[in-house]
């Protein structure tokens, strides 16, 4: 197994120089990730090979196979850590930035970061470089880089935007893990209790047939409805996807969001738990923008636009045009009608002490914990719900299929 020299730098910015063997320069790559190392330099040092080739002085792997899809915010966390790295590490923005271009596992991050290091070359500063891709960075992204900028501190704000972005990617992914063991269940339960009337349920037509009226009610109702999955399925099949289809078109659309994300608030324990995750993006966004500078008006306007929900993106766009009108935000934030006597008194001491950026990360953490306790809290009741309804829905089939059997067995005699 070949052996290879690199150079790389810890999440400190210190340098780290060592050999290591591996199959091939992106096996290198991933061995130095995994140990929070970011590489700046990955040469073969077997004798006889040839080197990687070296841009901008600095060499990277150039045998790795491009990746497809199009950037995604875990590749938005993967350039801000780095860039941070290699900026405390010493290295140049420009030079930065043209060994994240050849790390690039993605053609489509990889003609990205080409735009932005052509715009740096140029003379534009970062914020100005990442503009025309708002999409991808986002207004909160570009306006914390144009402050670190003007600051002189960028590594320092990059840092800042890697711990933001590594809490919102925690609380989301918390979320989502959550609801994999009731979704599994959901799953489940369909696709039993369609087995049990599509392909159970129809062996025992035969058994039935001749009894007529006098086959209980409910019997009477699984065979039926077995009959239609059987002769239907597949029309039944094509018509859910359809509607599914069109259902999440119209979900997606202003009209069917609005309608969707107003039922969503209003759900018993999860409604509260929605707008709580809400509130989570918005005051730890404030609490970072104000942290690095940014007027408290402006920061008002970029933390909204990170807020999903369209009801209370609404409810907090009134928040700024009434501090414009000389209004103080505890009062705004209380009329919006969302958030708890608490919150409230946090903001007012922030507002009272100054320090309105730290009251707003500290109330983002303490909701943070809620959103966690309170998704633990109604999954402890879903689940066994679901489990209960799955329970009754097959034990009422074969419950109907044994009253069947037995009035067979009652003409028999």
């Amino acid at each position: 197994m070949p052996e290879y020299g690199y150079q790389a730098v810890d999440a400190q910015g210190a340098r780290k120089d060592g050999v290591v063997e591996a199959l091939s320069e992106d096996a290198v790559l991933r061995s130095l990730r995994s140990r929070g190392l970011t590489p700046l330099r990955i040469s073969l040092a077997t004798a006889g090979s040839v080197e990687p080739a070296a841009i901008g002085g600095i060499a990277v792997p150039a045998s790795r196979p491009p990746g497809k899809g199009k950037p995604t915010q875990a590749d938005l966390l993967a350039f801000t850590s780095e860039l941070a790295i290699m900026l405390r590490a010493g290295l140049s923005l420009d030079r930065a930035l043209k060994v994240l271009v050849g790390m690039s596992h993605k053609v489509s991050v990889g003609s990205l970061l080409e735009g932005v290091l052509a715009a740096v070359k140029g003379g534009a500063p970062l914020s100005r470089a990442i503009a025309p891709h708002r999409i991808f960075f986002g207004d909160f992204y570009i306006n914390m880089v144009r402050s670190g900028e003007i600051g002189g501190q960028l590594s320092e704000v990059l840092t800042r935007l890697v711990e933001h972005l590594e809490r919102i990617r925690a609380l989301r992914e918390s979320v989502i893990s959550a609801m994999i063991y009731p979704a599994i269940l959901l799953l489940v339960a369909v696709i039993s209790v369609v087995a049990m009337l599509g392909f159970v349920v129809p062996q025992f037509e035969t058994l039935f047939k001749d009894m007529g009226d006098a086959l209980p009610t409910p019997t009477r109702i699984v065979v039926a409805t077995g009959h239609f999955f059987t002769d239907y399925g597949l029309l039944l099949g094509v018509g859910v996807f359809l509607l599914g289809a069109a259902l999440s078109k119209w979900f997606s659309s202003p009209a069917g969001r609005l309608w969707w994300q107003g039922k969503a608030l209003r759900l018993p324990v999860f409604g509260r738990i929605f707008l709580k995750y809400e509130i989570t993006r918005f005051t730890r966004s404030l609490g970072t923008l104000l942290g690095n500078g940014v007027p408290v008006i402006s920061a008002l306007n970029i933390a909204t636009e990170t807020v999903g929900n369209v009801h209370v993106r609404s409810a907090f766009e009134r928040i700024a045009p009434a501090m414009k009108g000389g209004g103080r935000m505890t009062d705004a934030l209380y009329k919006t009608g969302f958030f708890e006597p608490m919150a409230i008194n946090l903001v007012r001491v922030g507002e009272e002490t100054g320090r309105l950026d730290s009251m707003m990360l500290e109330l983002s953490r303490i909701l943070d914990r809620e959103v966690e306790t309170s998704i633990k809290r109604g999954l402890t009741l879903l689940e066994p719900l679901l489990i209960l309804t799955l329970g009754m829905m097959i034990a009422g089939i074969i419950v109907s299929i044994l009253m069947g059997i037995l009035s067979v067995n009652d003409l028999a005699v």
